[in-house]
């Protein structure tokens, strides 16, 4: 079995087959792959010696994140603001235009007080999956949400970041391209006052959302989840930005 992933980033794909005859599927179950943009190879079902010819039904359902991640709650975010910057926090009231006229029954989101045009970076590394401007364009069905002025990313652990009110003026990001923790990933769009960041992932059997509620670095040798209304001095220590780099990463992206 092989699949061809259309997209110009990675998705996930859940095959579930209700029954099957005369042949093996030997794969963990639930049977998630990840695909990268183009060709990739599943799977080979086995015929059974001197059976009939091999009968079988399946399903097949497409994710933009990983449906079975187990998200490490534990791991140190960065606040994606300029190093030395002193930022305040507050409480994320409503999601609205998220998830179109619709709004997740409960969610977790960090908001962060913000001035237009200034720097925002990667709290953690990941792919770019989706860049939107003012404005969207495109199938509804392809949009990772329905929030203008923001860039998502997908993390190692298979969930998504969203950064909202922030736009790449200098177009230097791509989508399926790696972005580094504490690299830029653009400025605070024109008229924003705030930068939301949403941490969250697809389910496998309903519709639902799941988030995370993130653990920031505070100090160089602190984290912890941000209290409203307190400021924190934004530190982005080497070892945190290296943590899900490579080797030749590191030398090509921490000077």
């Amino acid at each position: 079995f092989v699949a061809y992933n259309n997209t110009p980033a990675p998705l996930f794909l859940n095959v579930d087959f209700a029954d099957l005859e005369n042949t093996t599927f030997n794969e963990p179950l639930p049977y998630i792959k990840r695909l990268e943009p183009g060709f990739n190879t599943l799977f080979t079902l086995h015929r059974y010696p001197d059976a009939d010819v091999p009968r079988f039904n399946y399903q097949l359902k497409t994710f933009r994140s990983d449906p079975m991640a187990l998200a490490d709650l534990d791991f140190p975010y960065l606040i994606p603001f300029s190093q030395g910057k002193e930022v305040s926090v507050f409480d994320v009231k409503s999601l609205t235009g998220f998830w179109g006229t619709s709004l997740p029954e409960s969610w977790n989101a960090t908001g962060f007080l913000a001035t237009p045009g200034e720097p925002v970076f990667a709290s953690r590394t990941g792919i770019v999956v989706e860049v939107t401007g003012s404005q969207r364009a495109g199938e509804p069905q392809t949009w990772y949400h329905t929030w203008t002025n923001s860039v998502t990313v997908l993390q190692p652990d298979g969930t998504l970041i969203c950064y909202r009110n922030v736009i790449d003026n200098a177009k230097k990001l791509k989508v399926n391209e790696k972005i580094f923790a504490g690299q830029q990933l653009g400025v605070v769009a024109p008229g924003a006052t705030e930068v939301i960041v949403l941490i969250f992932q697809h389910s496998l059997n309903s519709a639902d959302l799941r988030f995370v509620i993130p653990e920031f670095v505070t100090g160089e040798n602190e984290t912890g989840i941000l209290l409203s209304s307190q400021k924190y001095h934004v530190v982005h220590p080497i070892e945190i930005r290296g943590l899900e780099m490579s080797n030749r990463e590191k030398r090509r992206n921490l000077k």
